[in-house]
């Protein structure tokens, strides 16, 4: 079976590391640069769907191509929602996650309520039309930020329900187990699958 193939609007080599773990050999995913495409996609939406719509019309405009797009934020109830959608840039336009990570345990700093969720939005263009697909992974700040070297972002600092280490601390199959991005990938993959049966 020929594998489609999917830009995925990123160069983050850890999303795609995470992404192509989950898929496996359903789809041939390719990232920008092996599109040959150079571009900083603009986040200018207050709402993860309309920011990961921003990035897979973008690049869809520009290739014509099927492609996928995702944008995540880390929800903290205690802070209304915030970091949000200016996760990668809570401290500064410059990304820099260990600054995002002391606002947001200074922001913490003296609540009891550290609930917290990660929430991706992935929007799939397909054959002209656009589908969105959600996965939330719900658990809380830690106090102490973690010095485990897995994951990328807020991971050192956040633990899902259910485990008792960040995900900094995990192992790529073990935060698949919990991980937000898993449950809207694999959305993503159950709707290519159906529409794979449909076709044939």
């Amino acid at each position: 079976m020929n594998r489609p193939t999917l830009i995925f609007a990123t160069n983050n080599q850890h999303k795609v590391n995470e992404i192509n773990s989950i898929i496996g050999k359903l789809v041939n995913v390719i990232t920008l640069q092996e599109a040959g495409i150079d571009i900083d996609i603009p986040e200018p939406h207050p709402t993860l769907e309309e920011n990961a719509a921003e990035k897979s019309g973008t690049i869809h405009r520009l290739t014509g191509k099927n492609v996928f797009s995702e944008d995540t934020g880390l929800e903290v109830f205690a802070l209304h929602g915030e970091p949000g959608v200016k996760s990668a840039r809570y401290a500064g336009e410059q990304k820099n996650f260990q600054a995002n990570i002391d606002k947001l345990l200074l922001n913490l700093d003296g609540k009891e309520n550290r609930t917290a969720q990660f929430r991706t939005v992935v929007s799939l263009i397909w054959d002209q039309h656009e589908y969105q697909f959600e996965g939330i992974c719900k658990g809380s700040i830690s106090k102490i930020q973690s010095e485990g070297k897995s994951g990328f972002g807020y991971d050192p600092v956040f633990i899902p329900d259910g485990a008792t280490i960040s995900f900094a601390d995990m192992t790529l199959e073990e935060k698949n187990q919990y991980s937000h991005r898993k449950k809207a990938i694999t959305q993503l993959v159950d709707f290519l699958n159906q529409l794979t049966d449909e076709q044939n």
